[in-house]
């Protein structure tokens, strides 16, 4: 595997496969890999002629400075991990050579940003937005693969690529998950033992509320969820949201069927999110 740490060396790296006609997959990551992460390395390989993965801890989508100084990642952990998948180059740039100057840039997502985790982690989508557009500047891949657990990400990243016309095939990938139910995330590391035991209720509620979900009333479910959260000690619920896939508004009835539930909460001092389709 190539590891390259520079905009100009991958650039011209990645010049020379277009030239040889060869498809290239691209997986934009922030380190700390996990079996997700190389779920989605392997889907490209099997897509493309040629995989790039970058890990980039990008400063400008953490609201919190804490979770910046506190995301796990050690980088040679990884350049092993992403080895075992057959990745063909790894792009690993510094701050400095991402962000040479100080950015400015302000995106418009209109109500796809104003709900769930736009609406809790103000400036993280817009961070997210000038990153990735920055990756697909650099690396201009012809498919690029981001899961499913970070919904809403997926969905902006949709709109992005459509409103730039960038010319590039988002490819969602399904959540990877523990064998208890976890969704697999690189913040799953600052569990301690107890919270860990505690977390895979998160997955247990979400798949009750889809068993019930077109047979008890929203405000019910709603309320419901939000008692179950309460049943453990050191898990709070920042949000609980039913809505529409596309536009990520709440619904209101069980009259729209092409709905997905989504939650974040807080188990300690580790914020996770998780969702599940409904219809």
């Amino acid at each position: 595997m190539k590891i390259i740490n520079t905009i100009k060396n991958t650039k011209e790296y990645l010049k020379n496969i277009r030239l040889q006609n060869l498809s290239i997959g691209f997986v934009p990551t922030m380190g700390a890999l996990h079996e997700g992460h190389l779920e989605l390395i392997r889907k490209a390989k099997n897509e493309n002629d040629f995989v790039v993965c970058s890990i980039f801890v990008n400063p400008i989508q953490f609201n919190n400075r804490e979770d910046l100084e506190k995301y796990p990642g050690i980088l040679e952990n990884d350049i092993s991990e992403l080895e075992k998948t057959g990745c063909d180059l790894l792009f690993s740039p510094s701050v400095k050579e991402m962000y040479p100057a100080p950015v400015k840039t302000k995106y418009d997502f209109g109500d796809l940003e104003k709900v769930m985790e736009g609406k809790h982690r103000p400036g993280h989508f817009n961070g997210v937005a000038i990153v990735v557009k920055k990756l697909f500047e650099i690396i201009k891949p012809d498919k690029s693969y981001f899961g499913e657990k970070d919904y809403q990400q997926l969905v902006i990243i949709q709109a992005l690529v459509k409103k730039y016309n960038i010319p590039v095939e988002i490819v969602p990938c399904a959540t990877v998950r523990e064998p208890d139910g976890l969704a697999k995330s690189s913040r799953n590391k600052r569990l301690t033992p107890e919270e860990r035991k505690i977390a895979p209720v998160i997955y247990q509620i979400l798949k009750e509320v889809k068993n019930k979900a077109g047979k008890t009333p929203i405000n019910e479910l709603n309320k419901w969820v939000e008692q179950q959260i309460n049943n453990y000690k050191g898990m709070k619920l920042e949000y609980f949201e039913i809505v529409n896939k596309k536009t990520l508004q709440p619904i209101e009835s069980w009259e729209n069927k092409d709905c997905i539930v989504c939650i974040a909460l807080f188990l300690g001092k580790v914020r996770l999110i998780d969702n599940i389709i409904l219809f």
